[in-house]
């Protein structure tokens, strides 16, 4: 067992006697510029146990009382542990079988990632990545969450390669035991959990470490010695980043002390296959304003060898009422976005302006005319590009894909103790 960064581990369930639709509350990082969401969430939970109590929104992030915020969070914590609110099963895995808002099943693995295994900086090899750009400033934050909070409750998904179904749609639960089953509330569709034996663990572990062997690793991605990458992100990349950042610190305020089995080595997570059909990859579209339009396009016509050529890649460019197609000939990276975010960022940066991230191509569109700016329409990130572009690029760029709708992510259920 343990052979791989993912495995079991202590993880805490809700009791029967709590009501599991108001327990359970969407991932943190949604909805943060919509303050009414969050409040029909409270209007639903009431004075109920929820996880709500135990979550900072990340709306409520900058606001003057965040201090206070997490100073209630760690009560909370603490006194739902006191009360008896969850019950601990030792060594565990549980198997989730998540009916999304459309109706579609995703099925997943909780355990833990052990954090010795990840490395979030661009050019990774560690056997778990980021497959994103980590934006540091945004980490200090969370860690004061983290810090001296009894529990951790988490919104990460991992994904692995896995074409053949061999780790997570090869878990019968049949023969498993079921801890719960509820609807979620605000259109977030249903969720199952059942506990895996010993023998389904040692499946799924001998099977993870299958995919991990490197000879068929580097064959799989046409390779030659190429470190594993086993575990890429999906959603939570700055959450398991904090973790991560809250271990080290540990270790270096405690120097000489053996942190080998500290919990907080360890972050729970859940695995999910990239090849699942319930996990769709959605383009985000750059909208750039306050910038000279012509000399822009100009020179990124230059830089990336923009024609009306048919090449590999490609991007619409709106401006000023008229839409082009331009083919990319002189990429610099193995994505269409790769390149023309490393184009912008230069841009940005010599000669100012401002760049925003938009979903849906008439929004965008519709910005790029309020604004008087430009809207690059970008193709739909294939999902069996992900891992060989991660393993090539190192992290993507921020922003690169949209992985399902907001509804459909990680909903707070299980939580870990990490003190």
């Amino acid at each position: 067992m343990n052979s791989t960064a993912f495995h079991n581990g202590n993880i805490l369930i809700p009791n029967e006697n709590i009501d599991m639709k108001k327990w359970a509350v969407i991932a943190c990082d949604q909805y943060t510029s919509e303050p009414e969401y969050w409040d029909a969430v409270k209007a639903q939970v009431g004075d109920a146990p929820s996880a709500l109590d135990l979550i900072l929104p990340e709306i409520y992030l900058e606001d003057d009382d965040v201090e206070q915020r997490i100073d209630s969070i760690h009560g909370k914590m603490e006194k739902a542990l006191a009360e008896g609110v969850f019950t601990e099963y030792k060594d565990a895995m549980i198997y989730v079988e998540r009916v999304q808002s459309n109706g579609i099943l995703r099925k997943g693995v909780i355990g833990v990632i052990d954090l010795e295994k990840y490395d979030f900086s661009k050019g990774s090899s560690s056997e778990v990545r980021a497959t994103e750009a980590t934006v540091i400033e945004r980490i200090p934050p969370r860690i004061k969450v983290r810090r001296g909070a009894p529990l951790e409750l988490p919104h990460i998904m991992i994904l692995i390669d896995d074409p053949d179904e061999s780790v997570i749609e090869a878990v019968n639960k049949s023969a498993a035991t079921k801890l719960y089953d509820t609807e979620l509330m605000q259109n977030g569709g249903s969720i199952s959990g059942y506990l895996l034996d010993k023998a389904a663990q040692e499946k799924i572990d001998s099977a993870l470490s299958a995919l991990a062997d490197p000879a068929s690793f580097n064959k799989k991605y046409d390779l030659t010695d190429s470190p594993v990458l086993l575990y890429a992100m999906g959603d939570g990349n700055h959450s398991l980043a904090t973790a991560k950042e809250f271990y080290e610190q540990l270790k270096r305020d405690n120097p000489g002390k053996d942190m080998t089995s500290h919990p907080a080595r360890y972050a729970l997570a859940e695995i999910v296959n990239l090849h699942s059909e319930a996990l769709k990859f959605e383009a985000i579209y750059r909208l750039v304003y306050d910038v000279d339009n012509n000399g822009l396009i100009s020179g990124l016509t230059d830089a990336l060898g923009l024609s009306e050529d048919p090449a590999e890649q490609w991007v619409d460019v709106v401006c000023g009422g008229e839409e082009k197609k331009f083919y990319i000939h002189k990429p610099t990276s193995n994505l269409s976005v790769g390149s023309l975010q490393n184009y912008l960022d230069g841009y940005i940066k010599a000669n100012g302006g401002k760049i925003d991230y938009i979903h849906g191509i008439e929004n965008v569109k519709n910005l790029a005319e309020k604004h008087g700016g430009i809207a690059f329409i970008l193709p739909d990130m294939d999902k069996s590009q992900l891992f060989p572009t991660v393993i090539k690029d190192g992290a993507l760029p921020r922003k690169t894909f949209s992985m399902g709708h907001a509804d459909d992510k990680r909903f707070y259920i299980e939580a870990r103790n990490i003190l």
